[in-house]
C-alpha cells in the first residue's frame, strides 16, 4: 500500500514539513485554527482531492483521501481541522444534482469555498437519528427551518454546510427512516438570518458548537436529492467519515509507536537505553501489532466505498480498530516518556487528548459493538 500511494504521502510530508511540532503546539495552546495550514492544504489541492477532475479536481476516491488525511496525523499535526471537506464532499458528489456540482465543486476545488460542515446530531436524540426533531417546511420556493443541532464541527470556518431535516413528520412515514432530507446551507447568509451559532469549549482544540435554526430559510434548489430521502444519501457521509477517521487514528497510531520507539532508544536509565528492557519495548511492539492489523480493515473499507459497494460494517469495525489501536498507542508513548510526557514541548499531551476523542466521535464504541451484533451476527436489535 505505502508504494502504491508513495507519491501522495511524499507530497503531504513534504507539506507538512512547514508546519512543525511547535506550529500545532501554538494553536493548541491558543484554543486557535490552523489557519495557515489549512489553506496551504487548500491551495496544494489535496482538499480537493476527490472532487471530479471536470470540476478542477484531482478525481481520486476515498482511498487516496483516506491516505492524506492518515499523513497528517503522522506527521503531528491534526486532520480534523480539515476531513469534513473529505467526507461532506462524497454526499453531494454521489447525490447532488448536475447543477450542483457545476455550482459549487470548481470553486471549493479553487479554494474559494469550504465545505467542513455536517449537521446532524441533536441535544435530545443524540444518534438516533431518525427521531430527529429538526424541521424543514417546504414554502413556495423555499424551505424554512426551525430546530437545533449540537457538536457540529468548523462552522466558523466554513462556507457551506450540510443539514438533515425531517420534511415529514415521523408519525407519517412508513419507515422511520424516511421523511428526512438534506440541504446545502449557505453558512454567511444563514448566520443572523435565522441561524445562531454557540460555541462549546471542549478538552480537545477542536471548534465545534450547538447551532439554533429559527424559521431560516434554504433554497429549495438547495435540496440534495429528493426530498424525504436524506438518510440513505447521509450515510454515503457516514461511512466516509468513519473510514477517514480510522486513517486518522491509524496515523496518529504511528506517530506515537514512532516517538516511542525514539525515546525508549535515546533515553538512558541505570546506564542503559531503556528500550532494552521488555517491560518497555513489548507494549510498544504491541501496539504497532494492533495498529497494523486496524490498517487494513481501513483499505478494505475505503475499496469498498470507492467501488460503490456497501461497506457500513467495515466502515465501524475499521474506526473501532483504529481508534482503540490509537488510543493504546498514546497510553504506550505517555507511559515510555514518565513525566516528560506531561510536558508540553513533547507534543504527547496534544496528541493525546486529540485522539482520545474518536473513541466516542463519531459514533461511540457501544453503536458498533450494536451494529455488529445485529446486522452481522444476527442478534436481537439492542436498541
Amino acid at each position: 500500500m505505502s508504494d502504491e500511494f508513495q507519491e501522495i504521502r511524499s507530497g503531504v510530508r513534504a507539506l507538512c514539513a512547514d508546519f512543525p511540532d511547535e506550529y500545532f503546539r501554538t494553536i493548541d495552546a491558543q484554543r486557535g485554527y490552523p489557519e495557515r495550514f489549512v489553506d496551504a492544504l487548500i491551495q496544494a489541492g489535496w482538499l480537493s482531492a476527490m472532487i471530479p477532475e471536470e470540476y478542477g479536481g484531482s478525481g481520486l476516491g476515498l482511498t487516496a483521501a483516506s491516505v492524506i488525511m492518515e499523513e497528517i496525523n503522522r506527521c503531528g499535526g491534526n486532520s480534523g481541522a480539515v476531513h469534513g471537506q473529505m467526507y461532506n464532499m462524497g454526499t453531494v458528489l454521489r447525490n447532488g444534482s448536475r447543477a450542483q456540482k457545476e455550482k459549487y465543486l470548481p470553486r471549493i476545488a479553487a479554494g474559494e469555498l469550504r465545505i467542513q460542515s455536517m449537521a446532524v446530531t441533536e441535544p435530545t436524540t443524540g444518534t438516533d437519528t431518525t427521531k430527529l426533531k429538526t424541521t424543514a417546511v417546504r414554502k413556495d420556493d423555499r424551505y424554512v427551518i426551525n430546530g437545533q443541532k449540537v457538536w457540529i464541527s468548523r462552522v466558523q470556518h466554513s462556507d457551506l454546510m450540510i443539514l438533515l431535516a425531517r420534511t415529514t413528520p415521523l408519525a407519517e412515514v412508513r419507515k422511520k427512516s424516511e421523511g428526512m432530507s438534506i440541504f446545502i446551507v449557505d453558512l454567511k447568509e444563514a448566520l443572523g438570518r435565522g441561524m445562531t451559532v454557540r460555541p462549546i469549549p471542549n478538552m480537545v482544540n477542536h471548534e465545534t458548537n450547538e447551532l439554533f435554526f429559527d424559521n431560516l430559510e434554504v433554497p429549495a434548489e438547495n435540496l440534495i436529492g429528493a426530498e424525504g430521502h436524506g438518510f440513505r444519501y447521509i450515510l454515503d457521509g457516514l461511512n466516509a467519515e468513519r473510514t477517514l477517521i480510522a486513517a486518522e487514528c491509524i496515523g496518529d497510531g504511528y506517530w506515537f509507536i514512532e516517538r516511542a520507539t525514539r525515546y525508549a532508544n535515546e533515553r538512558v536509565v541505570f546506564d542503559r537505553p531503556i528500550g532494552r528492557n521488555q517491560g518497555v519495548q513489548f507494549p510498544i511492539a504491541e501496539a504497532y501489532i494492533e495498529v497494523e492489523a486496524a490498517n487494513l480493515m481501513r483499505y478494505k473499507a475505503a475499496r469498498l466505498f470507492d467501488n460503490q459497494l456497501p461497506c457500513g460494517a467495515e466502515a465501524n469495525m475499521a474506526k473501532y480498530l483504529a481508534a482503540k489501536a490509537s488510543w493504546e498507542a498514546a497510553n504506550v508513548c505517555l507511559q515510555t516518556h514518565g513525566g516528560f510526557g506531561f510536558a508540553c514541548e513533547y507534543d504527547i499531551e496534544r496528541k493525546f487528548r486529540e485522539t482520545r476523542l474518536y473513541q466516542v466521535s463519531p459514533i461511540s464504541t457501544n453503536l458498533i459493538f450494536s451494529y455488529v451484533a445485529e446486522h452481522l451476527l444476527g442478534l436481537p436489535r439492542s436498541f
